[in-house]
């Protein structure tokens, strides 16, 4: 297995177990590491790495460590450690970005819909209220309050990434959607892709899943991939 995805697996499966452990002692890691709203109290600027190590389940981190190996390796073989590194973590903070930028555009209209006394309200007291299992009966502080102190965790906008990426590099190779449906790989990334754009704009709270920060990893990947394309990756050699 190459270095960089085999370090990413060993860190992010640590952190995975770590969280575990100090949640038994009181101490919330999502807090600290996962990427929060702009406008959040928590937010802090470091978390636009971190979240990427985070995970909110064994589910959530067994399917992306699977496709880091699955993607990451042909990957980075292809392209080299430091190429890979590069493209891995743009795509990351890419996906980061998109995300909070579509979280502060949608934060910022319901604000506008709201007293401004409530939102201030919201604003420095809402996390907490969240971290003990309450929110506010008023439905648009509510949604406000989730919108402001929901983080934001996983690699995921980098594993999309990679999965463009390899659509892109293996338009031919056959990947088998959920082990079973043989289907080319650029099929399987136009399938993806059209389907984060869909959710995102057709189920933005109903499945709790940061489908822009999906089509963000995607996005910032096919940028670097046509900008390495036609430079031919000399700056890279």
């Amino acid at each position: 297995m190459p270095p960089v995805v085999k370090n990413l697996l060993i860190i992010n499966v640590i952190l995975f177990i770590a969280t575990l452990i100090l949640e038994r002692t009181g101490i919330d890691l999502y807090q600290y590491l996962a990427v929060h709203s702009i406008k959040s109290p928590d937010f802090r600027p470091y978390q636009l790495i971190t979240h990427m190590f985070m995970h909110g389940g064994i589910g959530h981190i067994f399917f992306n460590m699977f496709a880091l190996w699955m993607f990451g390796r042909v990957l980075e073989d292809v392209w080299g450690s430091r190429r890979f590194f590069v493209y891995y973590f743009v795509t990351g903070l890419g996906a980061a970005f998109l995300h909070l930028l579509v979280n502060y555009i949608e934060v910022q209209a319901l604000m506008k819909q709201m007293n401004p006394a409530l939102v201030s309200q919201v604003l420095s007291e809402g996390a907490d209220l969240l971290r003990s299992g309450l929110n506010y009966s008023d439905s648009l502080a509510g949604k406000l309050n989730l919108m402001l102190n929901t983080p934001t965790v996983g690699a995921s906008g980098a594993i999309y990434g990679l999965l463009l990426a390899f659509g892109f590099l293996f338009p031919n190779a056959i990947i088998y959607l959920y082990f079973a449906l043989p289907i080319k790989a650029k099929w399987f990334v136009i399938l993806y892709g059209g389907l984060e754009l869909y959710l995102g704009f057709a189920n933005r709270a109903g499945d709790n899943v940061a489908h822009f920060a999906h089509l963000g990893g995607m996005l910032f990947g096919l940028i670097f991939l046509l900008i390495w394309k036609k430079h031919k990756f000399n700056r890279w050699n």
